[in-house]
């Protein structure tokens, strides 16, 4: 039982760190909505004139593209070999699994340069592929990983009880594992949206067309071509980062119950 002076000092420290990570926004938010270095706006005039100069209409529509391509591909493979490697017995399955975790081991970092001349050696740089296999190779590494951990908790009752009733293994992964796993699913999709949203490098290296610029690349070039004032940038931002906080709210429930859910299945 925990008594009142624990509790109060558990309220007491979650509000300094939760000041503490709400501070950068409010900073950010305020900028955003004073008035202007140079003058002239303030308020939601802000995002407007950022949004004007700085066509984010273009960087957010392959932002989004790029997204949605690549989370839809990495949840669906990722899947797949999840429930490979979590509920079949092949040869070489421990090895090709390792092979996997290199993706989450390397940094993209470490493998951007390679990267390049390989999609160089293809003619893929400079388009949209250019961006997104790239980060597709990346989340599958972690998405397996998600995946085969869901898949090992599964319950063998139930796979065995659908292979006498004569399911194959296809029907088993999409019409019996898949449907309990939905908050597994909703996580990874939502962590998958977020990193793909935020990359930075990967963007920054393959593409040099205005029109392939994601929203954090299109930021970069927004801050030192278009304007040195801070409340434009502070606007920039803020309309750069709404669709993952937008995304973000509407799938929190499921989020949590997908990160908490290893921890209370039996």
């Amino acid at each position: 039982m925990i008594s009142r002076g624990e509790r109060v000092a558990n309220y007491v420290i979650l509000t300094v760190f939760a000041a503490f990570a709400l501070y950068p926004i409010v900073v950010i938010l305020s900028a955003a909505l004073g008035p202007a270095d140079s003058g002239g706006t303030s308020g939601l005039g802000n995002f407007a004139a950022a949004w004007e100069i700085g066509r984010f209409d273009s960087y957010l529509r392959t932002s989004l593209a790029v997204s949605a391509f690549v989370v839809v591909v990495s949840v669906i493979l990722s899947i797949m070999s999840g429930y490979a490697f979590g509920t079949m017995r092949f040869r070489g399955r421990t090895v090709l699994f390792y092979l996997f975790m290199l993706g989450i081991m390397m940094p993209s970092e470490a493998v951007a340069v390679p990267l390049y001349f390989d999609l160089r050696s293809l003619g893929l740089i400079d388009t949209f592929w250019s961006i997104t296999l790239p980060q597709v190779a990346l989340s599958v590494a972690f998405g397996t990983f998600w995946m085969r951990a869901y898949f090992l908790t599964s319950s063998r009752a139930i796979v065995e009880a659908a292979r006498i009733d004569g399911a194959s293994s296809w029907r088993i992964l999409w019409q019996v594992l898949l449907p309990p796993a939905r908050p597994a699913v909703v996580t990874l999709t939502l962590l998958v949206f977020m990193w793909t949203w935020n990359e930075f490098l990967i963007p920054l290296i393959m593409v040099t067309s205005e029109s392939l610029r994601t929203a954090p690349l299109g930021l970069a070039f927004f801050q030192g071509q278009y304007t040195s004032g801070f409340t434009l940038l502070a606007a920039g931002s803020v309309i750069v980062a709404t669709p993952v906080v937008v995304f973000y709210l509407f799938l929190q429930r499921h989020f949590v119950r997908g990160l908490l859910q290893g921890a209370v299945r039996e």
